[in-house]
């Protein structure tokens, strides 16, 4: 992928204003800003996002460039759905959420989730059929939606008409940007 393909790429991020995985975020953000992707942070609100580690200790704190239902998602190449499981339990609950999805899986477009994010796949209707990843928890959520559960750090899934890219945990963070690395090299 060339310089002037990266810079023409854009992701969106999803989360809710509390309770977003540190690393879940801001990996993925500092990896693809430095690589001359546009990403933008859609929160609930425009208040500060609250970040934990962990899901309990106080982290970061991230300014989101717009609110979940100002965001187009047809603007966007990817979406990128972070966990932490107070976000991603809160996440599921916004109808522009479960919309913002839909729109990327009905248009074709990759959709990125890990550890928890993978609930709002869930809550919006789009996993069944697909095989995935996700934090432990969620496996009987995604097995009762239709969803093929499986135990490894990455597991990317171009079935259906659609790409969904999927890890476990932070730990798996390096993988899982290098499946987001390739989607957007595909979409150039």
């Amino acid at each position: 992928m060339t310089d002037n393909d990266v810079k023409q790429r854009r992701v969106l991020a999803v989360v809710t204003n509390y309770g977003v995985e540190q690393d879940e975020l801001l990996v993925p953000l500092e990896h693809l800003r430095g690589a001359g992707v546009r990403v933008d942070v859609a929160a609930v609100s425009m208040d500060d996002i609250a970040t934990l580690v962990g899901d309990k200790d106080p982290g970061k704190t991230v300014r989101p460039d717009l609110t979940l239902a100002d965001a187009d998602p047809a603007a966007y190449d990817v979406l990128l759905v972070p966990g932490g499981t107070l976000n991603a339990d809160t996440l599921r609950l916004q109808n522009a959420t479960t919309d913002i999805i839909r729109s990327f899986t009905d248009s074709g477009r990759p959709v990125a989730a890990i550890c928890h994010g993978p609930w709002a796949l869930v809550e919006a209707g789009v996993v069944a059929g697909k095989r995935l990843t996700s934090y432990a928890s969620l496996r009987t959520d995604i097995r009762n939606a239709g969803g093929e559960w499986t135990d490894e750090p990455v597991v990317t899934d171009g079935s259906g008409g659609w790409t969904l890219i999927t890890s476990r945990n932070p730990g798996d963070l390096d993988a899982f940007l290098g499946e987001i690395d390739a989607a957007l090299a595909a979409r150039a």
